[in-house]
């Protein structure tokens, strides 16, 4: 059953059974139909003259749940807590108090309500959606979306404001449901204790470049009346409008309705109701689909799943079918309200129910292939504890409006806040480098080639490059110098979330020079390669493959230990060995030569290898009478340097020829 109406029928019971006064049924049958506000002021006088203390909690618990269903949660808090404390006995109480405290951020006291409440109802799913909901604010705010979001001034007032749309999906002209003291309901309402809202319209102004002040959206008492006007949804040229409306009759509750009306040259039409629900049902909260073949509208007829849903009508001529519940993905047990349908098809709504931060949450559903919604919580900074609902989209661009109660609010109602998706931008810095001496190279080239077509060449300026990315593109940066060895990077802007500025260095290594391949190890006394050494020299196939028009020296080197012709013999074989091992790889024969020196080409110190020595400086030769004259530590250091592995480029114009018979 209904908590609601569980809550209800309790009541009714105490009072009919013990003759409760005239304030005491009259509160109850406001708090049924939903007129919160005045339900609020009847039980409060019924508490003051009510004598039964269970009576007088059970009103306390009353009016806490009325100001819980208008979202005015700070007034709901206390009265709650002074039920519990009273010993109010249905635990439902702990629930509602749990959740109040969540929207007022009191984390841990919510956290240890929760826990209270489900150790008198175990695995209750609201609770623990109320928990799962506090660790998810967590995570979405330490994770905001890139939703730049700001009241907008101009528009809110100290009244509510909410529900924006957008004239013909155009970003300079809106209109929204205000309760301001301009709106020509003079009545409280009922439901809030507010004035009476009524439709209003705004229009920006290009030369201040600013909002202007917002006027009633008829002046003659045709879309506006002396009733309630709510929230609108508007045909794509914006001439047709669908709007709600609470009617106001002494001798019955009305309820909310949706009623039609046209434009022509400025003013609108008598509104005609939409009969999609029939005429004792609240129909509210209109959204036409992007094609107005589909009216989206919010309901709590039978059939659907507890609280309000929304709801779906084809429109087939003239007419509307019959409705049809969204169903349990989208609508809960709770309220989903708020439907707006972008131009994209994405449906947006807000939700009391489904996993939040507190209060409304704004939601995005897409179907799948299947037809099955996936629905999504919009995050941080889109939601707040409190009430977030009423969003809508500009036509073909990734900004809005929606409303909220949130902290910093005016007068803390519902205000209207601009929302904005800024554009992913992304770059790259690049630098180039000789690898030797880290100067920068100026004039090197730089090929971008990217997955959309991409394929560009520029010089580099001060050994520097710029440039502007796609969004979904995987690129590859070559740079390269005549007497220099290639070098690459890479970018990738594919399912990038965020905005981002890609920065690199490219190092290029000159060619008049040998170059050492570091990590290159032998059995002892052997030309075996160890297995470790196959990493590094694969480092050198793909240095071959990016740079396919050279070719190479293998060269190796032993230490001066030794007789000369075993060392001259060794470093041939090892020399060998790599070359081997390369063509293995795929590298044509023809552009590769092994030699073996032996120890007859002593290392000269680069300002890499100095920089990691100190007792070695740059251009130093590692001969066998230099390293005699250092300590066994450094010489242990100096002959290991002398046994190495390098290759250098012999020629940079090789080109790749086939046998036609291998073709074949």
């Amino acid at each position: 059953m209904n908590v609601r109406l569980a809550l209800l029928f309790l009541v009714v019971v105490l009072l009919s059974g013990c003759g409760a006064g005239k304030y005491g049924r009259d509160a109850i049958l406001s708090h049924d139909i939903g007129e919160y506000s005045k339900a609020i002021k009847k039980y409060r006088k019924a508490r003051k003259k009510e004598k039964d203390r269970d009576k007088r909690i059970e009103y306390m618990y009353a009016i806490a749940d009325c100001y819980y269903s208008i979202g005015q949660y700070e007034f709901a808090s206390p009265n709650y807590k002074s039920a519990i404390l009273l010993g109010y006995t249905d635990q439902v109480a702990l629930l509602r108090y749990a959740d109040v405290l969540r929207s007022a951020q009191e984390y841990e006291k919510s956290i240890e309500t929760y826990r209270t409440y489900l150790d008198s109802v175990p695995g209750d799913k609201r609770a623990l959606a109320g928990l799962e909901g506090i660790q998810k604010t967590q995570e979405w705010v330490a994770n905001p979306s890139r939703h730049i979001i700001n009241p907008i001034k101009q528009l809110n007032s100290r009244g509510s404001d909410y529900s924006p749309v957008f004239v013909a999906g155009r970003d300079n002209e809106i209109i929204f449901t205000s309760t301001r003291k301009a709106a020509t309901g003079k009545r409280e309402s009922m439901i809030t204790g507010q004035n009476y809202a009524d439709l209003f319209r705004a229009t920006f102004g290009v030369q201040k470049q600013k909002w202007e002040e917002p006027k009633l959206i008829d002046e003659n008492m045709i879309v506006n009346t002396g009733d309630e006007e709510g929230a609108s949804t508007l045909s794509s040229t914006g001439d047709q409008m669908i709007f709600t409306r609470c009617r106001y009759d002494k001798s019955q509750a009305l309820g909310a309705e949706l009623f039609e009306s046209s434009q022509s040259r400025g003013s609108w039409s008598n509104p005609i109701k939409v009969d999609v629900v029939g005429d004792s049902i609240i129909a509210a909260h209109p959204a036409l689909s992007a094609d107005e073949s589909v009216l989206y509208f919010v309901s709590d007829m039978p059939g659907g799943f507890g609280g309000k849903d929304i709801w779906r009508a084809e429109k087939n001529g003239g007419t509307y079918s019959k409705p049809i519940n969204l169903g349990a993905v989208i609508n809960t047990p709770g309220d989903e309200m708020f439907p707006f349908v972008r131009d994209n098809g994405e449906l947006y709504f807000s939700s009391n129910y489904h996993i939040g931060m507190g209060g409304f949450d704004l939601f995005v559903a897409n179907k799948d292939e299947d037809g099955v919604w996936i629905m999504e919580n919009m995050g941080s900074p889109m939601n707040s504890p409190l009430d977030d609902f009423g969003i809508s989209y500009v036509v073909g661009e990734n900004k809005g409006m929606f409303s909220s109660n949130r902290k910093g609010s005016m007068a803390g109602s519902d205000d209207i806040y601009s929302f904005l998706v800024p554009p992913k931008v992304y770059s790259v810095e690049g630098e180039v480098f000789n690898k030797e001496d880290n100067s920068k190279i100026d004039g090197a080239t730089v090929r971008i080639i990217g997955t959309d077509g991409t394929n560009l060449k520029m010089r580099t300026r001060n050994g520097a490059f710029k440039l502007k990315l796609k969004p979904e593109t995987e690129y590859i940066f070559a740079a390269f110098k005549d007497g220099f060895l290639r070098d690459k990077a890479t970018a990738n802007t594919i399912g990038m979330a965020d905005s981002r500025d890609f920065k690199f260095e490219l190092f290029l290594t000159p060619t008049d020079a040998p170059i050492k391949v570091d990590n290159i190890s032998y059995e002892f006394g052997s030309w075996e390669l160890l297995e470790a050494s196959k990493n590094s020299l694969d480092t050198v196939v793909q240095v071959l493959v990016f740079n396919p028009t050279i070719t190479i020296e293998l060269m190796a080197h032993t230490d001066h230990v030794g007789g000369d012709q075993f060392n001259f013999d060794l470093s041939q074989k090892r020399a060998q060995s790599v070359v081997d091992y390369l063509i293995e790889k795929g590298i044509n024969p023809q552009r590769l030569v092994a030699k073996g020196y032996g120890e007859t080409w002593p290392k000269k110190i680069t300002r890499e290898i100095a920089k990691q020595h100190d007792f070695l400086k740059r251009n130093d030769e590692l001969t066998e009478e230099f390293i005699l004259k250092l300590t066994p530590e450094q010489q242990e250091i100096a002959t290991a340097i002398n046994r190495r592995t390098e290759f250098r480029v012999l020629s940079t114009d090789f080109i790749e020829r086939f046998d036609a018979e291998t073709e074949k």
